[in-house]
């Protein structure tokens, strides 16, 4: 089994925090959005994992460090990483072409901007898997169109009119990719229109067209990082599920000094947590001080200084010093402050 991952992509929608660290590298619940992607679809499925395809965008983005941590968590999982990479934003579908070479036999595609929770039971009748979860607001997003053998006849983008109210959610399952990429080499073969994008549901529904049969699938947990109040709602959920299951989230290595930790909690490697009061629901990546502070439903990156803050609903990036001066505060680019 292999699993295909595109994440070129720039993260504007998460800006200051993807400026300098690509979306999906970012930290959730005390582990990179990728990471914790990746190891989820392991986990679930029914078969060894033999090859990741990561497909990256700008080099200069996208560099050594990012290359490294990509690498070494194929390695973890016993496979081999293979990167590409994407030059231009040509869309979805362009992004799986870029990984050519390695589309052969079973495959999960899976865009880096969202965590799950699922079974991944793969439908043996099923040419293809589509996983989807029922959303109360279905015309903002991307749905599936079931027929009376439950089997998936269309894809429908932000439906004007009720077709259903299964969402999209961006992981696929291909029992043969190679008649993905069939499908998709006719797509990006055509000259493209101004401001238009070679996306993965042309070649879907080209499959679809040729008799292949798709099913859907359904995760019991669904969780966005497409923006800073998105995500700090999907790191409490996180949290909470990691708590659920019994995953250590303070390690050893912090320091907790004359303060408390409301659970569910991630503290990191190295971090001093002196006369505050934290949680529930917050991350604080490693090497970071806290001071003097109440922190509720918050992410903070690493090795930050907070000193003197009352905050709820906050997302820090690394190396921030804040101290809770009125006075004074630097936020980067594209921020909200509410």
């Amino acid at each position: 089994m292999k699993i295909i991952v595109p994440m070129a992509g720039r993260g504007s929608r998460l800006r200051p925090h993807s400026l300098t660290t690509p979306k999906p590298l970012i930290s959730v619940a005390g582990s990179p959005i990728v990471h914790q992607l990746v190891r989820e679809i392991a986990r679930v499925v029914e078969e060894p994992i033999t090859d990741i395809g990561f497909i990256l965008g700008d080099p200069a983005f996208f560099g050594e460090e990012v290359e490294k941590s990509l690498v070494a968590l194929a390695n973890e999982l016993g496979a081999k990483a293979h990167l590409f990479r994407q030059d231009q934003p040509l869309g979805t579908g362009h992004a799986i072409m870029c990984a050519a070479s390695i589309l052969k036999g079973p495959a999960v595609v899976a865009y880096a901007d969202t965590l799950i929770r699922a079974n991944l039971k793969l439908d043996p009748e099923a040419d293809a898997v589509i996983w989807v979860k029922q959303v109360e607001h279905p015309e903002a997003f991307g749905v599936v169109e079931l027929n009376s053998e439950n089997s998936i006849v269309n894809l429908v983008e932000k439906p004007q009119k009720f077709v259903s109210d299964l969402a999209v959610i961006g992981i696929y399952y291909f029992k043969e990719i190679e008649r993905l990429k069939k499908a998709l080499e006719k797509v990006v073969s055509q000259k493209l229109e101004r401001g238009k994008e070679y996306q993965i549901n042309e070649g879907i529904l080209a499959m679809m067209a040729g008799g292949a049969v798709f099913k859907p699938g359904t995760v019991s947990s669904w969780m966005d990082c497409g923006n800073a109040e998105v995500t700090l709602l999907t790191n409490t959920e996180m949290l909470a599920i990691k708590h659920q299951e019994g995953e250590e989230l303070i390690d050893s290595t912090a320091r907790i000094e004359n303060s408390t930790v409301i659970p569910p909690c991630f503290i990191g490697k190295g971090v001093h947590i002196l006369d505050s009061t934290i949680g529930p629901g917050v991350s604080i990546g490693d090497g970071t001080r806290v001071q003097n502070s109440t922190v509720k439903y918050s992410l903070i990156q690493n090795h930050s200084t907070i000193k003197d803050v009352n905050c709820e609903k906050a997302m820090i990036g690394n190396h921030v010093h804040y101290d809770g001066n009125p006075t004074f505060v630097s936020i980067g680019d594209y921020s909200e402050l509410k």
